[in-house]
């Protein structure tokens, strides 16, 4: 490979989704890759050392002015830069990057469908969306999906033709740190640190969520199934980690329950919820779309089952009945009955967080997803 032939951007539209690709450019890095990244100004852009890094302000939603400002901005750094690869990700960079890299005949165009925000949306935004989605795929020259049925969804919809389509291993993004999940044996004096520090009694059984706070993350229907659950008089504790987001919120009425309810303990966003997952005895993940659902990969790589359903992405997180069960999106009912058939069978509950640890420690290892992207770039 030739000096520039190894030049690869990375590019989204807000720092935070960087640590979405968290140890990928290390990797690449060492495989010989000359990286970059792109991104609006952030932390997570300026805490990054080594690399190329490049601020690029760009809006989350539609800002005409605000936009075409942005392509001119991308269409000078391309020029100047010429990488060989760009590699954009999240739908305003999708869209930009791949405007600006086919301007400037960036040989490889790639784009990577972390999921589809028009699966929920009715009406011109989801025209809107569609359109955006429809023209960012056809001018990319592949195009990465981190799940299969993400894959099949994008193929449905007619965004794009699956010759084009690339995954990586068994899907998800970036795979995870096996290291991170030690045995739950091993973490045990942890979990009984971290519930005493909640006041949770030691034989309580402990639901977790973890995610934004919104109406697609199945939020309404989780505190439906647990106030449901209240009334059935099961003893059940809820912890929720994640903030609450302005872009499809939720509503006053749950918002409330969340605050007032002793028996919900909300502690925001967490930088690492990975202790929490040793605590949850169950995840509850009532999504309804996803590019992939790394959450619950990572409940399963703690030993702890996930609860889900069969929405885009959330669906291939899960071997129903072996690793957790998948219900119909919105149905808060059958959350109720699947936790209590879990609680009232232990031994389930146990075969099914050892079948889930096993799966996610074996199929989504970070080092399984990097190579694949390696070798991909390579055969480009």
């Amino acid at each position: 490979m030739g000096e520039n032939r190894r030049k690869v951007f990375h590019m989204v539209t807000i720092s935070r989704s960087i640590s979405l690709m968290k140890g990928q450019f290390d990797h690449l890095t060492k495989k010989g890759f000359d990286m970059g990244i792109v991104s609006s100004p952030g932390k997570e852009l300026s805490d990054i050392k080594s690399l190329n890094k490049i601020e690029v302000l760009m809006e989350r939603e539609i800002s005409i002015i605000k936009d075409i400002k942005s392509l001119a901005q991308l269409i000078r750094l391309f020029r100047i830069e010429k990488p060989y690869i760009l590699n954009t990700g999240t739908p305003k960079a999708g869209l930009l990057g791949a405007l600006a890299s086919y301007i400037t005949r960036v040989p490889n165009r790639v784009y990577t469908i972390r999921g589809l925000r028009l699966e929920t949306t009715t009406g011109w935004k989801r025209k809107i969306l569609w359109f955006s989605e429809k023209v960012t795929c056809t001018l990319s020259s592949k195009v990465i999906c981190i799940s299969p049925s993400l894959r099949d969804r994008a193929i449905e919809l007619r965004l794009v033709d699956k010759s084009k389509t690339v995954i990586f291993a068994n899907g998800s993004s970036n795979g995870i740190n096996v290291n991170n999940y030690p045995s739950p044996i091993h973490h045990k004096e942890k979990t009984l640190k971290l519930k005493k520090g909640l006041k949770i009694k030691e034989t309580s059984f402990v639901l977790g969520f973890v995610g934004r706070l919104t109406k697609d993350k199945g939020v309404h229907e989780l505190i439906e199934a647990f106030i449901g659950l209240e009334r059935e008089n099961v003893d059940v504790k809820l912890i929720i980690l994640g903030n609450y987001a302005s872009g499809d919120p939720i509503s006053d009425s749950i918002k409330e329950e969340i605050e007032t309810n002793d028996n919900i303990i909300y502690l925001g966003f967490v930088d690492d919820p990975t202790p929490y997952y040793y605590l949850f005895d169950l995840l509850i993940f009532p999504t309804y779309r996803e590019g992939f659902g790394n959450v619950s990969i990572q409940s399963q790589a703690a030993g702890t089952p996930v609860i889900t359903t069969n929405a885009t992405g959330a669906v291939d997180t899960v071997v129903d009945g072996v690793t957790g069960f998948i219900i119909p999106i919105g149905r808060s009912n059958e959350i109720i009955e699947k936790v209590i058939y879990l609680k009232m069978n232990e031994s389930e509950r146990i075969r099914m967080g050892k079948e889930a640890r096993s799966r996610a420690l074996k199929d989504y290892k970070s080092e399984v997803i990097w190579n694949e992207m390696s070798d991909f770039y390579k055969s480009l």
